[in-house]
């Protein structure tokens, strides 16, 4: 389990646009339809990572809370399914469904949204505000797996308030860490 930081991409940066494989209903999803009406958060995740099986529950309870309040969810899994064949589309609607994700999970074979997202981790948050510009590209929390801090999105959690309450976001945010993205020999 190597410990991978996430890039800081740049504040204020365009979500970039993408159309992938929604593995929850084999249906393609594009982001303008995926977005939020207050706000946008892509996440990188995968399967079989320790960081994200570690913060799945609230994962999962992150999007039951915002997406009345407007903050739409989307998970996307840009790992290599040839050597990592557990992260395959097949097993992500199954840990979707383990997991109750009520957000879409997107695979991205060609791995070319991650690099757009400039992505290097799982977990890798990006919150975007109403018109998809980034505010947010930070860690969900503190807590790690064996370090005994609680899981509770507290970092991510209240850039989501402020972006919906219209307050600022605080333009200090520590970088997620998790696994590298299991990217393909080239």
């Amino acid at each position: 389990m190597a410990l991978t930081p996430s890039n800081m991409l740049p504040l204020g940066t365009k979500a970039p646009d993408f159309k992938l494989l929604d593995t929850t209903d084999d249906q393609l999803k594009s982001l303008d339809e995926l977005k939020g009406t207050k706000g946008t958060l892509v996440m990188f995740i995968c399967n079989h990572c320790p960081f994200v099986i570690h913060v799945n529950a609230e994962l999962s309870q992150l999007a039951k809370d915002y997406v009345s309040k407007g903050i739409n969810c989307i998970a996307i899994s840009s790992n290599d399914v040839d050597n990592y064949p557990q992260d395959g589309p097949q097993y992500m609607k199954t840990t979707a469904i383990e997991n109750d994700y009520i957000f879409p999970y997107l695979y991205d074979q060609t791995q070319a949204v991650a690099k757009a997202y400039d992505a290097a981790c799982t977990p890798d948050f990006f919150l975007f505000d109403e018109d998809l510009k980034l505010v947010y590209a930070g860690q969900l929390d503190d807590s790690r797996p064996g370090n005994g801090i609680p899981v509770t999105g507290k970092d991510l959690r209240s850039a989501m308030d402020n972006l919906i309450e219209g307050k600022p976001i605080d333009k200090n945010q520590k970088p997620s860490m998790g696994c590298n993205i299991k990217w393909r020999a080239s």
